[in-house]
């Protein structure tokens, strides 16, 4: 079986794709990534209302899991994880609760961060940032 994060990047010609285009393959990159490590894919680009949008809802084994995808073509302005500061992560964990009250149980979460970069002609490079934050915004700790 041939996986898509091992094909080589579609723009080699030297063309800078548009970032929307970025971010739908890195998500697609994600995908297969997850599903070729066992993780089952529920739901992509999941968003109720003004809550905010999971960019991917899977699930490893009994953890179920919320994955915020961030895909770059280099790493000169940083680490595309960088990019999800904590009103992202608010979103994030507004639309993770949301998705959250439609069960029926209580089950183990956990919010990952996957960076893809995508160098022109090259293949996808995917770093996996399991727990990367929260689900409950921690408090500030008073000194």
């Amino acid at each position: 079986m041939r996986l898509l994060h091992n094909w080589n990047c579609p723009w080699a010609d030297g063309t800078r794709p548009r970032s929307a285009y970025v971010g739908a393959y890195g998500e697609l990159v994600a995908c297969s990534w997850l599903r070729a490590r066992g993780y089952k894919i529920l739901r992509r680009q999941f968003r109720m209302g003004t809550g905010g949008e999971v960019d991917i809802i899977c699930r490893q084994g009994d953890m179920l899991v919320f994955v915020e995808v961030k895909s770059a073509l280099h790493t000169g302005a940083g680490r595309p994880a960088r990019r999800v500061n904590e009103h992202k992560r608010q979103l994030l964990r507004r639309a993770a609760m949301l998705w959250l009250r439609r069960l029926e149980q209580p089950v183990p979460t956990r919010m990952d961060i996957i960076e893809v970069l995508l160098p022109p002609g090259g293949r996808p490079e995917v770093n996996h940032l399991a727990g990367a934050f929260p689900l409950q915004r921690q408090p500030l700790h008073q000194a």
